[in-house]
């Protein structure tokens, strides 16, 4: 494996999970309360604690795509 098919993964990483990231924000701001009705079907829960729970999540894999995806991309771009 060279540098430029490692810098090409990890571009390709950084696309999809960056409009995986995106979509997701679009989804709760757009269809929240549907999200909210179809997850407490399964798990009974009040809003706000849903709300906690997305924001939470929403910030763990924002962290882990800056540090799996960005990071990695940066630094190989910088070595290429």
């Amino acid at each position: 494996m060279n540098i430029e098919s490692l810098t090409t993964f990890f571009m390709w990483c950084f696309v999809i999970n960056g409009g995986l990231l995106i979509f997701w924000v679009i989804m709760l701001l757009a269809a929240g309360d549907f999200i909210y009705r179809m997850h407490s079907q399964w798990f009974p829960m009040p809003r706000e604690t849903f709300n906690v729970i997305m924001y939470a999540f929403l910030g763990l894999f924002k962290i882990f795509f800056l540090f799996f995806n960005l990071v990695p991309y940066l630094a190989l771009l910088a070595l290429g």
